[in-house]
């Protein structure tokens, strides 16, 4: 019938929005750029510069991947640490599902130090 509601007609609007507001920035940019920036290339603007100082050597390094890994996991614990401030600020308000949800919280927390100590990521060697 042709007056008929579709009702994922909004759900296909809002992914079109959505994916309009995503790219209409990126296209809009990259116009900008050709339209107005210079293309002037050549061998300064196309050397690495870095701290001013010429580039020499090869720039692999061998880092250790443990020291990522005990960075990465201080932040992930430190992050969800601070999830517990609006628990602690509402403590007394809150009731039995949120202890519940807290509770699961802390649960999946300590388990995750816990596998993080067994696996010997916190292990400083």
């Amino acid at each position: 019938m042709p007056g008929e509601y579709n009702p994922y007609l909004f759900i296909v609007v809002m992914v079109v929005a959505a994916i309009a507001f995503a790219f209409a920035p990126l296209l809009l940019a990259w116009l900008w750029a050709r339209k107005f920036s210079p293309q002037k290339p050549g061998p300064d603007k196309n050397a690495t510069y870095e701290c001013g100082l010429e580039s020499k050597g090869d720039a692999w390094i061998h880092f250790k991947s443990e020291y990522y890994l005990y960075g990465i996991i201080f932040l992930i614990f430190d992050v969800e640490t601070i999830f517990l401030l609006p628990f602690a600020v509402a403590f007394t308000g809150l009731g039995a599902g949120a202890f519940i949800a807290l509770v699961v919280f802390l649960l999946l927390l300590v388990w995750g130090l816990a596998w993080a100590w067994m696996k010997g990521v916190l292990t400083w060697r």
